[in-house]
């Protein structure tokens, strides 16, 4: 077997089983190297996720295929912050508020930002569709607002939560919006998410992977989940003291913990962009930032109700100005159906003030 074929068997095969074993290994092994150690497992089985997700997303073809990406990097984000609510501990009733904001931040100034910022670059101007994106920022708006905004002006409790009722509701209404989304995206208005005539490319018409390969990959891509909501759970109570360690506030865990959830989404947007595929590029971080809130919110407050935890929703005034101006600035970009540098230039300098007053607030 050549070198060719040895490589990516490794990293998408063997690299999730070593994680795996390197969980049963944590309460034999103990360390700075150890947790080294478990950490670049994490990110080996986060990529191998998205890897064996790309390859059912092929076979199911698009737009169905940027959605199961998008649910997979949910289903990673929904299971850890759940695991962590359950184990309970200092801030886990803010948890899922910092890691949904920041995913949210993080897409629509971080992602988007450097897909625009690099295409831009490269091919001067890109085009893409639309309906499609003005119907993700649509939804998208509406769900951010209803989650992370209104809890703090409800009055039935004190304080940025909502009542057990109003969780309820509002994880109800998310799951509306959200399946009406994916109702619009994979049905009667599924033409608005494919893409541009000029993204065609002979890789885009590559034969899809055959039903074997696919159970494989759909096989792998559960093992894959597995092991990063159960690396992630034993590497929390590190994370959490190397962020207080370093004086930087609790709110930095949810930037981390959304940081390498996302990072091969938004490696798999960015290359998208590179080989000026604006839509896919789009289909991807704009699905994402919808499944995160989307799905995370009603499994947060399904466990909430059930559970009897704790949930703090609402985030501070700074973090209200830096959503609506990056909800504001994104429309702004898409409105001509054109992008160029200047929109990612503007949305990398929202982010780094995002992440700058995040350090220092």
């Amino acid at each position: 077997m050549s070198m060719k074929t040895l490589l990516p068997a490794f990293r998408t095969i063997v690299v999730p089983l070593l994680a795996w074993l390197c969980y049963f290994l944590a309460g034999y092994a103990e360390g700075g190297l150890f947790s080294l150690l478990m950490a670049v497992l994490l990110m080996g089985a986060v990529m191998a996720a998205v890897h064996h997700a790309e390859v059912v997303a092929h076979r199911v073809g698009e737009p169905y295929g940027t959605l199961v990406l998008a649910v997979a990097i949910t289903v990673i984000e929904v299971s850890l912050i759940v695991s962590l609510m359950l184990a309970g501990g200092a801030g886990t009733d803010t948890l899922a508020r910092d890691t949904v904001f920041a995913a949210v931040m993080i897409i629509l100034t971080g992602i988007i930002g450097i897909c625009l910022l690099a295409g831009g670059i490269r091919f001067k101007e890109q085009v893409f569709g639309e309906f499609g994106v003005s119907a993700a920022l649509v939804t998208l708006t509406a769900i951010s607002v209803l989650t992370l905004v209104l809890p703090n002006y409800t009055t039935s409790i004190l304080g940025p939560s909502y009542s057990p009722a109003q969780l309820i509701f509002v994880a109800v209404i998310s799951l509306i919006l959200y399946g009406a989304y994916v109702t619009m995206q994979t049905g009667r208005h599924r033409d608005y998410f494919l893409p541009e005539a000029a993204e065609i490319s002979e890789e885009m018409h590559a034969p899809p992977p055959t039903i074997r390969d696919t159970a494989v990959s759909l096989t792998f891509l559960l093992i894959c989940l597995g092991a990063v909501v159960l690396i992630a759970k034993s590497l929390a109570p590190a994370i959490e003291t190397g962020v207080v360690e370093l004086g930087a506030p609790k709110s930095m865990v949810g930037i981390i913990v959304a940081s390498v959830i996302l990072l091969p989404e938004g490696l798999a947007a960015f290359k998208a962009a590179r080989k000026n595929r604006l839509q896919t590029s789009l289909n991807l971080a704009l699905g994402s930032a919808l499944a995160s809130i989307g799905l995370t919110i009603p499994a947060v407050a399904m466990v909430s109700v059930m559970a009897g935890l704790p949930v703090t929703l609402g985030i501070d005034t700074k973090s209200i100005v830096l959503l609506m101006l990056s909800l504001f600035t994104i429309m702004l970009s898409f409105g001509t159906g054109r992008t160029n540098f200047l929109q990612g230039v503007v949305l990398l300098v929202i982010f780094a003030v995002y992440l700058f007053t995040t350090i220092i607030p």
